[in-house]
């Protein structure tokens, strides 16, 4: 992403920044310190005296190189937090804006940016964000701007400091972490296997519960230590149905929603307006084979309603 030529107007960059919202959300996983790293980005353009700014020829470029290096040194210091977190660390959900405008319930009543610039597609669900935490820094920089993005190794050279070779090997090997893609399961069948968990939920049923859920299902909570919550994951199916079910006869008033969490079918329990947990879910032939519950309500501030 190196920059030589005429300058352009600051201005001109406000296009810019829904694209840096959506490398920078899939670089971190978080809303928060996406934003925070492309505010930066921008605050050190601004900095920049006017005859180096003259010299750039593409400001886009040139802070989707800088928001890139500074993902990069976030995710380096984000390995250590994530040791003192209180139990486990999943990424912030996204809600679908548009969902919440239908009758109802609950919901976020004026989603803010940055979060409604986050194109939702399958490299925000929840599994791939999951994934994607496996990797190292370096790993996930390339992966994320080459195969999700389309840079080529050339400039993602420029964002690592490295040979293009060797940001092309950062990416075969991130791409063996993720592993042979399976044929993703379209929503309405996800949709229909999810409702049917809500369902059985709702009516406590733990014989339907253990028949949606593999049997080597996981569970995976985060509530940050702010909220009350497993620490460590749920695994097998008939132990995920029973402490389902010991969460509904613990929480009367509780209700279920169908909603898409980061583009993909999830549920939102919320309790007076008040959301609790966003659920997202992986399945496979049918059967829920992971589920992520974010209870943790500095994740949850996008699905905050107003009023």
């Amino acid at each position: 992403m190196r920059t030589a030529g005429a300058g352009t107007a600051p201005d001109g960059m406000a296009g810019e920044r829904r694209q840096l919202i959506n490398v920078a959300y899939r670089l971190l996983g978080s809303v928060t310190e996406a934003e925070d790293a492309v505010q930066d980005a921008y605050t050190r353009w601004y900095r920049l005296p006017r005859s180096r700014q003259e010299e750039i020829l593409s400001p886009g470029a040139w802070l989707t190189t800088v928001t890139s290096r500074i993902c990069l040194d976030v995710l380096g210091s984000a390995r250590a937090r994530r040791e003192r977190y209180v139990g486990a660390w999943l990424p912030e959900p996204l809600p679908d804006r548009t969902e919440w405008d239908q009758p109802g319930g609950a919901g976020p009543a004026g989603v803010a940016d940055p979060a409604d610039q986050v194109v939702l597609d399958e490299s925000v669900s929840m599994a791939f964000l999951v994934v994607l935490e496996s990797m190292t820094p370096a790993e996930r920089v390339a992966f994320v701007l080459h195969d999700v993005f389309r840079y080529p190794f050339t400039e993602i050279a420029d964002v690592l400091d490295r040979t293009p070779a060797a940001c092309k090997q950062l990416a075969s090997s991130a791409r063996r972490r993720v592993g042979a893609e399976r044929a993703p399961v379209p929503a309405t069948g996800q949709a229909a296997v999810v409702r049917d968990v809500k369902e059985a939920w709702r009516s406590r049923n733990i014989a339907a519960l253990v028949a949606l859920l593999d049997p080597a299902a996981v569970m995976t909570a985060d509530g940050g230590g702010m909220v009350g919550t497993v620490l460590r994951p749920v695994e097998g199916g008939a132990r995920i149905a029973q402490y389902m079910v010991a969460i509904a006869d613990k929480a009367p008033g509780l209700e279920l929603l169908e909603r898409s969490v980061n583009g993909v079918p999830g549920l939102v329990a919320h309790r007076a307006g008040v959301v609790l947990t966003v659920a997202a879910f992986d399945v496979s032939d049918g059967r829920v084979t992971r589920i992520w519950a974010v209870r943790n309500p500095e994740k949850l501030r996008p699905w905050v309603r107003e009023g």
